[in-house]
């Protein structure tokens, strides 16, 4: 199931940054999902679906934002 929303993006804004509404809005969404994964929040998989994007295209676009897959924890 998916839910649709309407949202209101200022034009200026959208020719400040030279994207199209769909451009803007599919940033919003990884950029949301980048967070989410960062905040655990959301799995991996459930933020590449957030993101329109596969498991694999989804972990390179976090190694963009040098945000890693693997934690380790030094506590011996």
């Amino acid at each position: 199931m998916k839910i649709t929303k309407k949202i209101e993006i200022p034009e200026e804004i959208l020719l400040s940054l030279r994207k199209s509404g769909d451009e803007f809005i599919a940033e919003m969404k990884k950029t949301a999902a980048v967070r989410y994964y960062q905040e655990k929040k959301l799995s991996i998989g459930q933020c590449a679906k957030l993101a329109e994007m596969s498991e694999e295209e989804f972990v390179k676009y976090l190694s963009s934002f040098n945000v890693g897959i693997f934690s380790f924890d030094d506590k011996r």
